[in-house]
């Protein structure tokens, strides 16, 4: 690898790792690592494919490609094509062209789009495979060991970065579950106290008045700890 290569690699990893820790969406942090690979390794169509757990299917989540045919392809089954044995084995594959693939879909597209060869890296998480990182080059090409070693430490980035994101999601609803329950309790134990109800009773009348007036029983809740903490004052 010559000194230049080695640079623009540096280079690549850097800027990746610094959208990973950035306050920017992981829709911009995906977009970008799939614009910084594609430069990098010289692919004319880079994507990130992600598992849809409910549907079993790969769809396209991010990629630098123009092309409408596509990023507008059908989402793949879990199982199918070159993505599906990379998905199952937890192993980069490299085909070196795709047209001649008995595993790779969509060979039309590829043959429109002018996709030779493809290298399909998995995005794995503690052991469990999220989706894969794709690139395709316009011209039959062996990828080498660097080459497979850039994406992966580059795919490993990017699951990192998708499992932050989720992680902060998931925290964020359980925060807001807790503090509406809080709220909900607080608000019970007042109409309990102020009109002498018990505590299914109170439980039902803030229910009954969410569903009446079209709101959550949290701003209900909210509203009575309101106006009972405006009549101490």
């Amino acid at each position: 690898m010559d000194n230049k290569s080695y640079r623009e690699q540096i280079k690549a990893l850097t800027e990746i790792s610094k959208a990973i820790t950035s306050e920017h969406y992981i829709e911009d942090i995906l977009k970008l690592i799939v614009v910084v690979t594609a430069q990098l390794m010289g692919s004319n169509i880079c994507s990130i494919m992600l598992i849809d757990e409910k549907k079993k299917e790969l769809v396209i989540k991010a990629t630098q490609s123009v092309s409408d045919a596509y990023n507008r392809k059908k989402p793949l089954k879990i199982g199918e094509g070159v993505t599906g044995k990379v998905i199952k084995t937890n192993k980069p594959v490299a085909v070196k062209n795709i047209i001649k693939s008995k595993d790779y879909k969509y060979k039309d597209i590829a043959e429109k789009e002018g996709l030779v060869s493809l290298l399909c890296i998995p995005l794995s998480v503690k052991g469990k495979v999220i989706g894969v990182i794709n690139c395709y080059t316009p011209k039959p090409h062996d990828f080498t060991d660097t080459e497979k070693n850039v994406l992966t430490a580059i795919a490993n980035q990017a699951a990192v970065a998708i499992e932050n994101t989720e992680l902060m999601v998931k925290t964020r609803v359980i925060q807001e579950e807790l503090e509406s329950r809080k709220r909900i309790e607080r608000a019970k134990g007042i109409l309990m106290k102020e009109e002498g109800l018990t505590e299914e009773e109170a439980y039902l009348k803030i229910q009954r008045y969410s569903m009446d007036n079209r709101k959550t029983m949290r701003e209900v809740g909210e509203a009575i700890i309101l106006s009972y903490d405006m009549k101490k004052k």
